[in-house]
């Protein structure tokens, strides 16, 4: 692992390695840099400091782990899409063993805002997708948004459900599926 950092998702990517091979407490500026085969002061160049270097990592790490499939036709039906974010959080869990337990837990305190902003930013991103995925998909009654029950407000329930799931290392969607298709079909 040990070769010339040419940018900065070498480093992320270098990351990512560290924390499949050693899990999230082994990413510090000094470990990143020594798997890089670099300098300290050359990993300052890309990040300002630890906070900024944990709180890439982490979102790359949710980036690599939620990229977008290749098959499109999941964002247009809303169980297959929820079929898929399980499937990914799975993987994700394999691939990075306690990294949403832990990084979820650890950049909730308060001298981790970057972190917790760069979390918080992707999981919104995420949430946008699934109420995208609710106004595409052409099975859902017209009648199953209200005033009360909004598109947003049921996507926020899907996510906080697949939040929990993914706590409990729980990647059987069958029960979330059943809520959508007696809910919206």
């Amino acid at each position: 692992m040990n070769t010339v950092v040419t940018s900065k998702e070498d480093i992320l990517k270098t990351s990512r390695k560290l924390i499949q091979q050693q899990g999230w407490s082994a990413i510090n500026i000094r470990s990143v840099a020594a798997a890089c085969g670099v300098s300290v002061g050359s990993i300052y160049n890309y990040f300002d400091s630890k906070a900024a270097l944990m709180g890439a990592a982490v979102e790359s790490v949710w980036h690599e782990i939620f990229h977008r499939p290749k098959d499109e036709a999941v964002f247009q039906d809303t169980q297959a899409c929820i079929a898929w974010i399980y499937q990914k959080m799975e993987h994700g869990c394999k691939q990075y063993p306690g990294f949403f337990t832990l990084h979820s837990l650890g950049f909730m305190q308060e001298e981790k805002s970057d972190g917790k902003r760069r979390m918080l930013q992707t999981w919104n991103h995420i949430l946008d997708g699934l109420c995208s995925v609710l106004k595409r998909d052409a099975r859902v009654r017209a009648d199953a948004f209200t005033e009360q029950l909004t598109v947003e407000r049921f996507a926020d329930v899907l996510f906080s459900l697949m939040l929990s799931a993914l706590l409990r290392q729980d990647y059987d969607p069958t029960a979330v599926l059943e809520i959508v298709r007696r809910t919206l079909y």
